[in-house]
């Protein structure tokens, strides 16, 4: 999620610039992690730029693991901080099972 609102194109009369304004314009890109289950959203967490491994590896250790029971399953995607083992090893302990991304011939 970014927090880029300025138009990209604009018109000025002939031989003048258009000058714009971003309202709240930071240019910051933020993360937003949250876990989807059957029965509602949970685990959600809000990271300042973008996801790193040692940030997701303490989302998955101090958010995401507290919420999870034994046989729930937690589906990884190709993302490169998803291929920790440290991450599923903590899915493991708990009695999870960490389902890594299928490869796509």
């Amino acid at each position: 999620m970014t927090t880029d609102l300025l138009r990209r194109y604009g018109r000025s009369p002939r031989g003048t610039r258009l000058h714009d304004h971003t309202p709240c314009g930071h240019w910051e890109t933020h993360t937003v992690i949250a876990v989807l289950r059957l029965d509602g959203m949970g685990a959600p967490a809000v990271f300042d730029g973008p996801i790193d491994n040692p940030t997701f590896l303490a989302y998955v250790e101090q958010v995401l693991v507290p919420t999870l029971r034994p046989g729930d399953v937690v589906v990884l995607d190709n993302l490169a901080v998803h291929k920790q083992p440290e991450v599923r090893t903590a899915i493991e302990q708990v009695g999870a099972r960490a389902i890594p991304p299928t490869r796509q011939p």
